[in-house]
């Protein structure tokens, strides 16, 4: 017979004919209904070219989370967004025009920082339809639109009025390359080589030296005292008394704290505005005053006397020369310091006293603590790092930041008394270009105000998703069936900031979770096992794999190569390697596809042999996709096709079904069987390979795509797993046999067939030309 599928392979070019065809039939519109399944899609942020591979895989891999639910009869609401605010757009138009943020008007600015977006935003878009997204995309939505920054200003207005949020002056994480405060979790740590610089300090009035070790000796003009421990034995005589602070010879009292560890170094420690996050604390807890030491430019202060202007490594170098020339240097060890860096700029924070506006956190910690616990992760392991992150607050969100391209901050400030005014919610602030919506001061009475020139964290935006997507204070009954969401998909290195931040935001303007599943994947690493990096320079492109091997063969090995939650290696040779698989599949369909559909038969042994095989991979399938791990059912499904199904069953049966030899009834049974046996592959597949299975699938079963298709359930067939590795055995020593002989495959061959496989010897005999 005539083969119903003509083409002798896969064409990745039909994917773009399919993927029109899921557009235009409308096959992805939501419409919410009584059984939603919500997906808090990820905004991708458009920092740079390319975009990376592992983003890619993880997309897709979102999209699989997609197809599964609506094969489980879920009508899935699946939003696409695109996240454009913040530092990374603002560092990318500095670079590529070649101009200072700081330097450049602000309007222009911001102007050349969405030309900068719409450029990168449509390559990732095409990225993400030609990867077959099956979101709406006709209906995206940017995090720097008017509609989203109303919703982020709006929240925020919320919860000023209720007094979640409240300004102070406080020390902050400080970069100064990008000239703005950033949150804790906004800090990375580096080992970096570094001296450890062993100085004198003299007690004033005596010939005693007191030894203090330190990596930050340029702050030595901001050291407001020394501390050692209270029962460190050696300082008992000098508590109390005044030390003198080598180069800058000012006078502080030597005190007593315990976390002074008499074990390390001398035992005492100089506090100083501001080292490290230890010195916030003892500064706050001994109610020291603190110097400035450091500028927002990155520069030494007029604190620092004559070292005023130098950089921080230029100051550090010159007072350990001139440490070194008056004699109060002990020894320089040369060491590796955990250096808190930016995220963004890579370089070392400093901590400088800011008037900063935070959101109130410390105290819903244990709040966040129960929520986190009853959100299921996928894989479980990473609720730990939430786990952990709350476990290492100490200060409430600083959300205001020195940057232009984010949403303002609504505040208007009285010119007279300097009292902050908030409007009214529902539009869109600009206080730094727009006039103030107020006619008079609630406090003074004054009629001039100052807009505010800030911007927020980012993550003020970001962390409103699920309230966004769900129309939160728009359209209350969609609100009602779409919110929570069902599942949270991320990346692992966001969970301490867009995960956290989220259930956070959304438990104080709504009181629940944001949603009720977190799905973390890791990180996509090059072929030698580094993480990859726009600046590393070993960041793959996808679209280029993409359009060369096509959206099928990307998304299987993505989820063959990918063990769910573990990081994973981005390869071209092994994307590659995974296109076998999909041609194997296509040259089974095609044989297949020279038998008509049987509706019905009674199954022999061979068959009912494959049947409960095939139950054995259904139930695997279930498992991997009910747990969103899609290694599972990639593995499962291609052994089975490929060294089972195809290897072992269609090489029994060929001679059946070509009716050679056999009944009607067995020859019926055969054609049945392989039907049987394909079409659940290709249910089984559809979520992971989409592609391929719906052309497979509407070519032989159906014109209905196969994405309306419920997913295949177990029957219930008699477990005959116990022949599985025997029959393997058994041909694979006919074949060998014959090779050792010179016979070829069509040959025939006198060979015992074992009594435990006498049931199946009606096909073993023709497929091996047995005599």
């Amino acid at each position: 017979m005539e083969p119903k599928i003509k083409e002798t392979a896969w064409n990745p070019e039909l994917e773009a004919k399919i993927l029109k065809q899921w557009v235009d039939s409308g096959l992805y519109d939501f419409v919410p209904e009584n059984k939603n399944f919500v997906i808090d899609t990820p905004p991708p942020y458009p920092s740079g070219r390319p975009w990376h591979i592992g983003a890619a895989a993880h997309y897709s891999q979102i999209d699989m989370i997609a197809r599964t639910a609506r094969m489980n009869g879920n009508h899935v609401y699946f939003p696409i967004g695109i996240d454009r605010n913040g530092l990374p757009v603002e560092l990318y138009t500095e670079k590529k025009h070649n101009i200072r943020m700081q330097e450049t008007e602000r309007s222009k600015f911001l102007e050349l920082c969405k030309s900068s977006l719409d450029d990168l935003e449509a390559e990732m878009l095409q990225i993400m339809k030609s990867l077959g997204l099956s979101g709406n995309f006709a209906n995206y939505y940017r995090t720097d639109s008017e509609e989203y920054r109303i919703l982020t200003q709006s929240t925020f207005i919320e919860l000023w009025k209720r007094g979640t949020i409240y300004k102070a002056t406080r020390p902050n994480n400080y970069d100064w390359v990008s000239g703005t405060t950033i949150a804790d979790a906004e800090i990375q740590y580096q080992d970096i080589p570094t001296k450890l610089v062993y100085m004198k300090f003299k007690i004033k009035d005596s010939d005693r030296e007191i030894i203090i070790a330190s990596t930050r000796p340029e702050l030595l003009c901001a050291c407001q005292t020394v501390i050692v421990n209270p029962d460190d034995s050696r300082y008992q005589d000098v508590i109390g008394k005044q030390i003198i602070v080598p180069v800058i010879n000012r006078e502080v009292t030597i005190n007593t704290h315990h976390s002074a560890q008499m074990e390390f170094g001398s035992g005492a420690v100089m506090v100083c505005s501001y080292g490290d996050q230890n010195d916030v604390a003892l500064f706050r807890e001994m109610k020291l005053e603190e110097i400035v030491a450091i500028g927002m430019n990155g520069l030494m202060t007029e604190s620092a006397g004559k070292y005023a202007g130098l950089k921080v490594k230029q100051a550090r170098n010159q007072i350990v020369e001139d440490l070194q020339n008056a004699g109060l240097v002990e020894k320089i060890e040369e060491i590796t310091h955990r250096t808190p860096v930016s995220e963004r700029s890579k370089i070392p924070i400093e901590i400088i006293p800011m008037e900063e506006y935070y959101v109130k956190q410390i105290d819903v910690i244990e709040k966040i603590r129960e929520i986190g616990q009853k959100i299921k992760f996928y894989p479980d392991m990473h609720k730990q790092i939430l786990m952990n992150w709350l476990d290492s607050i100490s200060i409430d969100w600083p959300i205001s930041r020195r940057r232009y391209y984010g949403t303002e901050i609504p505040i208007w400030y009285c010119k007279a008394c300097s009292e902050p005014h908030v409007p009214t919610p529902g539009k869109y602030y600009k206080p730094w270009v727009d006039p103030a919506p107020f006619d008079k001061c609630t406090k003074c009475g004054a009629s001039e105000f100052v807009g505010e020139t800030r911007t927020f964290d980012t993550w003020m935006d970001s962390s409103v998703s699920p309230l966004f997507i769900s129309k939160y204070n728009k359209d209350s009954e969609f609100f009602k069936k779409t919110y929570p969401a069902t599942l949270r998909p991320q990346a692992k290195d966001i969970v301490r900031t867009w995960l956290y931040y989220t259930i956070l935001r959304c438990e104080q303007l709504t009181g629940s979770s944001p949603w009720s599943e977190a799905w973390i994947m890791g990180y996509g690493l090059d072929e030698k096992g580094m993480k990859m990096s726009k600046s590393k320079g070993n960041a793959v492109d996808p679209l280029p794999i993409i359009e060369k091997f096509g959206a099928d063969t990307f998304r299987f090995w993505s989820a063959s190569e990918i063990n769910h939650g573990y990081d994973f290696r981005c390869s071209e040779q092994k994307i590659e390697a995974t296109k076998k698989f999909l041609s194997k599949l296509w040259n089974v369909s095609r044989f297949i596809s020279s038998y008509s559909i049987i509706e019905n038969a009674e199954p022999t042994a061979t068959d009912k042999w494959i049947l409960s095989e095939l139950d054995r991979v259904i139930a695997e399938c279930q498992k991997g996709y009910s747990e969103y791990n899609f290694f599972v059912p990639a593995i499962s499904i291609r052994e089975f096709t490929w060294n089972l199904f195809a290897a072992h069953y269609i090489e029994m049966v060929k001679a059946r079904a070509y009716g050679e030899g056999f009944t009607e009834a067995e020859k019926n049974a055969a054609i049945y069987t392989l039907h049987k046996v394909l079409s659940t592959i290709l249910l089984l597949l559809a979520p992971i390979s989409p592609f391929i299975t719906d052309h497979l699938w509407q070519e032989l079963y159906s014109k209905e795509t196969i994405h309306k298709q419920k997913r295949p359930n177990s029957e219930g067939f008699v477990d005959m797993s116990q022949y599985t590795k025997e029959i393997e055995e058994f041909n694979s020593k006919v074949w060998n046999e014959k090779k050792s002989k010179g016979l070829s495959l069509k040959d025939t061959i006198t060979i015992e067939i074992p009594e435990s496989l006498k049931q199946f010897a009606k096909d073993l005999i023709p497929m091996h030309r047995i005599q």
